[in-house]
């Protein structure tokens, strides 16, 4: 990555387009990349490339893994042991107690819970799993120096404190729609298995299981009633 941070404009134009080289080489004028680290650093921002030891074992597994994600809190070796658990915004209070009970027993066995700090059922399964003092990562659709949405500030500085927020995108990335579908193969990549609690049809969940079936990891689906919208996508599943 440094050769080709520092590689002539000759060599840089022979395998990068026009526009390509002028964004790159005006960059360069601007800064450097030990500058850059140093500046995420003191603001408790890591910076994690696939040659770091401690990038994630599971998700170097994944097809084209992101070679640099940006984190605040720390990834350590327990979260090998790893479940998504993901599902609706729009809970019901059936799936808002499933999730809950889910999250908990699995965090306060060691597993570390993995979401995606949306309302609903993420919010509640990273919630659960703190509350039983066990481990979470939340992989975001926007960067880390961000939190999305604004109401899950304090869940975040929480899940930091015991756990991770990460994201494959520039910390400073604001939230944005096509960003989010991207980010769910992150949270399938990240686990051995991937719990849907409660999802309707068109679900962004079952983007997550579908990332989590071409990774070869399991796929688990909480069933509920066959009258109830919320859960028609986990029925289908089943």
């Amino acid at each position: 990555m440094r050769d080709a941070w520092y590689a002539d404009p000759r060599e840089l134009r022979s395998v990068l387009d026009r526009r390509s080289c002028e964004h790159l080489t005006a960059c360069r004028s601007r800064c450097t990349p030990e500058a850059e680290y140093e500046a995420l650093r003191a603001q408790g921002i890591d910076v994690v490339t696939l040659r770091h030891d401690h990038y994630p074992d599971l998700l170097r597994e994944i097809p084209s893994p992101p070679p640099v994600i940006f984190l605040r809190g720390e990834v350590t070796l327990e979260d090998r042991r790893a479940v998504a658990i993901v599902g609706t915004r729009r809970m019901s209070g059936y799936g808002r107690e499933l999730t809950k009970t889910l999250a908990y027993d699995l965090a306060k066995a060691g597993v570390t819970i993995v979401s995606g700090l949306a309302k609903g059922v993420d919010g509640i399964a990273h919630a659960a799993a703190l509350d039983a003092r066990g481990r979470t990562i939340a992989v975001m659709g926007n960067g880390v120096k961000r939190v999305y949405p604004a109401v899950h500030q304090a869940l975040a500085k929480r899940i930091i404190g015991q756990g991770a927020v990460l994201s494959d995108l520039h910390p400073d990335a604001p939230p944005d729609a096509p960003n989010f579908p991207a980010r769910n193969r992150l949270i399938s990549g990240l686990a051995l298995a991937v719990v849907v609690t409660e999802a309707p049809l068109r679900s962004g969940a079952l983007i997550t299981v579908d990332f989590a079936a071409d990774q070869g990891r399991d796929v688990f689906a909480v069933p509920g009633s066959v009258h109830s919208e919320a859960s028609a996508g986990c029925n289908r599943l089943l």
